[in-house]
């Protein structure tokens, strides 16, 4: 689009409400750029000045918690209901917690004709005091903190490898089977229609002779996909490899996975974490599902991103202009 056509084109104002540290990484001048030469104008939206003052805007996208955010959304919306809201708060919220979390993937019905794959989640409990353990706990599990809600300390994972190793964790706790995938995890990013599947490096896979001769019996990382990065232990390259040579699944069954998911959660901007069982080679398991996730780590996201804006802004334009158009014809009436 020439700059003359930009300046007669319609323009749409998109404001974001982010954490400091989701500007930096997500509002890149590539995206600004693409979204002003798709006549879109990304603005943020002050913290420290009531939402109902700001604006004006064409639609919202956000990722703060709590409940005072929450009531300037409801607040704003009321009053301004043509605004589009990217998205509901209620249902971002469904994903803040890990004991509930992959509850929507048990609901999935996948009916992908011709294939044999199959989908799950890891099995889980809840503990809330060392003395709750149950005797048939089988090692290696995954500890994840109760809330995934942004906080500092909800990516403060580990993975436990044996009973000494229980001893180190803190409670309230989400113990996570951990299920020997490869090395590769399939990050999966959901915006709106388009979906997007990129595979990453991952946890090793551990074997009894490694869970019995560790003394510690607990290794701690940050996030799960990152943590190759961090203990290659010499042994970089060959997750490296392992990456490479990795199959991706099915990208129908991906898709119709990541439909399922945002039918059901009524979401439009997430990820999730699939992994393969390396035991049984078709069955694929979800690990983990974000709101809002790092977009900057998928290919052309600025592409992605503006093309979902402008889908976003055109139906809410033309629906504008069809309830204005009915209007007219009662009138006539």
């Amino acid at each position: 689009m020439t700059e003359q056509e930009q300046e007669q084109a319609e323009r749409f104002t998109v404001g974001y409400a982010l954490a400091p540290k989701k500007v930096s990484s997500f509002i890149r001048p590539s995206l600004l750029e693409h979204a002003k030469n798709r006549c879109i104008d990304l603005v943020p939206i002050d913290p420290d000045t009531p939402l109902i003052q700001q604006g004006p805007f064409d639609c919202i996208i956000h990722k703060i918690n709590g409940e005072d955010w929450k009531k300037q959304l409801e607040d704003f919306s009321i009053k301004n209901p043509n605004v589009a809201i990217i998205d509901p708060p209620e249902a971002i919220q469904r994903l803040h917690s890990r004991i509930s979390m992959l509850d929507v993937v048990k609901e999935l019905k996948i009916h992908e004709q011709g294939t044999t794959e199959s989908l799950g989640i890891p099995k889980q409990v809840v503990i809330y005091e060392q003395e709750s353990l149950l005797d048939d706990l089988c090692f290696p599990v995954i500890a994840k903190p109760l809330m995934a809600d942004g906080s500092p300390n909800c990516h403060a994972m580990s993975v436990v490898l044996n009973g000494e190793g229980l001893k180190k964790v803190n409670y309230p706790i989400v113990l996570q089977e951990f299920v020997n995938h490869g090395g590769v995890v399939f990050k999966v990013y959901v915006v709106g229609d388009h979906v997007s599947c990129v595979k990453r490096r991952s946890l090793p896979d551990f074997s009894p002779e490694m869970m019995g001769s560790s003394s510690n019996g607990l290794l701690t990382f940050s996030r799960i996909s990152n943590h190759g990065e961090e203990n290659q232990n010499g042994h970089g390259n060959t997750m490296n490899h392992a990456v490479e040579e990795a199959e991706m699944p099915p990208l129908s069954f991906i898709n119709e996975i990541a439909i399922g998911l945002r039918k059901a959660m009524k979401l439009n901007l997430f990820n999730f974490d699939v992994i393969r069982d390396a035991k049984v080679g078709d069955r694929y398991i979800v690990i983990d599902i974000n709101y809002f996730p790092g977009y900057e780590k998928m290919p052309f996201y600025e592409t992605v991103l503006t093309g979902f804006f402008r889908d976003v802004l055109d139906r809410k334009s033309l629906s504008m202009k069809e309830h204005h158009d009915r209007d007219d014809n009662a009138i006539k009436l």
